[in-house]
């Protein structure tokens, strides 16, 4: 079967670096998920484009103080082999309230090379 439509799966099989960098993500620790990216890995959040492990931690130190939110994993996808989609559901004092992101990840060497970060 080769139709390449994505399938849903639980949270608990995507692949641990994300699972490692969701973690991380949640709880502010920007060390161990910029241990997820691959050096030159590349960032899209919000109409804006972070390249280069540096330039992810200083989007994810922001992040983690520009508005207080809770944050719930509530779909995984696997498109492919090296594409997964995990969708969040936000609530918390950014304008609106709340949202659903979908996080697109690229995955090369076990390493998170692209996240895609939009509704």
């Amino acid at each position: 079967m080769h139709d390449n439509q994505p399938r849903t799966t639980t949270p608990d099989t995507l692949p641990e670096v994300i699972t490692r960098y969701l973690a991380a993500h949640r709880t502010h620790d920007t060390a161990t998920a910029i241990a997820a990216f691959t050096r030159e890995a590349t960032v899209i959040d919000d109409g804006n484009t972070y390249e280069g492990t540096q330039a992810i931690g200083e989007w994810l130190d922001r992040s983690a103080t520009e508005f207080m939110y809770t944050i719930h994993l509530t779909r995984a996808q696997r498109t492919d082999a090296t594409h997964y989609i995990a969708t969040h559901h936000l609530e918390g004092n950014f304008p609106g309230g709340t949202i659903d992101l979908r996080y697109q990840f690229t995955l090369r060497e076990d390493l998170i090379e692209r996240l895609v970060i939009e509704p």
